[in-house]
């Protein structure tokens, strides 16, 4: 099968093909073969970041091929979707069962991958934010995927003014065409606050700004991996909440919470409350590409590899 992986850290350009064994499923294990890899920050951070070089995970859909010892539930030829933790980037991978969901009749793998993980991070942090009707949400990295659906579930959740932090201007008719009210840059020296709520999925340097544009009892949801440090003074000063939300802790310390948001999430997306937005599908082969689009921050909702 063909696989991409890198050796070395740095950019996309230590990304490389290679011919690779199929793996085997294990112990309550799927083995799928797949149709569509959602590429994720975290992962393109790993590979330019990283202290030694990890293997690519992230988002995959596909066909049951296999299953693994004590695995009940599933069976060959269903269409699944699940995050893979270890050589995602390739035309054959393996899911435990616990991160992995059907996908219903009639959706298709890349409509998966651009929904599934993506709107259960941005449901859960939209909850983490216990966020009341008429309340001001501000959302940045409003362009990419989990971005996209947070400012949806801002909208259908009744929120009062909904705002989109993106990197550049060339962005304000995507996220706007999305439900944002306003658009705001990184850049700009006002962020047009005090917000409510902010939902947080860069980090960085952009945690300070963030924080600073919180209004007096606001709550800043960190989902993202890109850390930063905050000052326990500006908190204070604003009697504000920096709340940090990660779905795995969900989907393995809360099943029946991770099950009900999964079925919620299609029936919103059939009810057409949500849209997935996917910048552009790439064939695996070419995934240095797609890890060049999300580094630039070119991307306008998710990209998507095609094996």
């Amino acid at each position: 099968m063909l696989r991409i992986r890198h050796e070395v850290d740095g950019g996309p350009e230590v990304l490389f093909a290679e011919e690779a064994d199929v793996p085997a499923a294990g112990a309550g294990e799927l083995l799928i073969r797949v149709e569509a890899v959602g590429v994720t920050l975290p992962t393109v951070r790993k590979v330019r970041e990283g202290s030694a070089p990890v293997p690519l995970g992230g988002e995959v859909a596909g066909a049951v091929v296999a299953t693994g010892p004590g695995v009940t539930g599933f069976t060959a030829g269903e269409r699944v979707t699940g995050l893979c933790f270890a050589d995602a980037y390739a035309e054959y991978a393996v899911l435990n069962t616990a991160m992995t969901s059907r996908i219903p009749p009639g959706a298709g793998a890349v409509e998966a991958v651009a929904l599934v993980r993506s709107g259960l991070v941005a449901r859960g942090a939209y909850e983490a934010a216990r966020v009341e009707p008429g309340e001001s949400v501000l959302v940045t990295a409003a362009a990419s995927a989990v971005g996209t659906l947070a400012l949806q579930y801002a909208k259908a959740g009744g929120a009062g003014r909904v705002v989109a932090a993106v990197s550049s201007a060339d962005k304000a008719a995507f996220v706007r065409g999305l439900g944002a009210d306003e658009v705001v840059l990184y850049g700009d020296a006002d962020w047009g606050g005090p917000y409510d709520v902010i939902l947080d999925g860069v980090g960085g340097d952009l945690l300070g700004p963030a924080v600073r544009a919180l209004a007096t009892g606001g709550r800043l949801v960190a989902f993202s991996s890109g850390g930063g440090t905050v000052q326990a003074y500006e908190l204070l000063v604003r009697g504000a909440s920096l709340i940090g939300f990660q779905m795995r802790a969900v989907a393995t310390g809360k099943p029946e919470l991770y099950e009900r948001w999964l079925r919620e999430l299609w029936q919103l997306r059939a009810a057409g409350t949500l849209r997935t937005a996917v910048h552009e599908e790439i064939p695996l082969a070419e995934a240095a590409r797609a890890h060049a689009l999300i580094e630039q921050r070119r991307n306008l909702g998710k990209v998507v590899l095609v094996p």
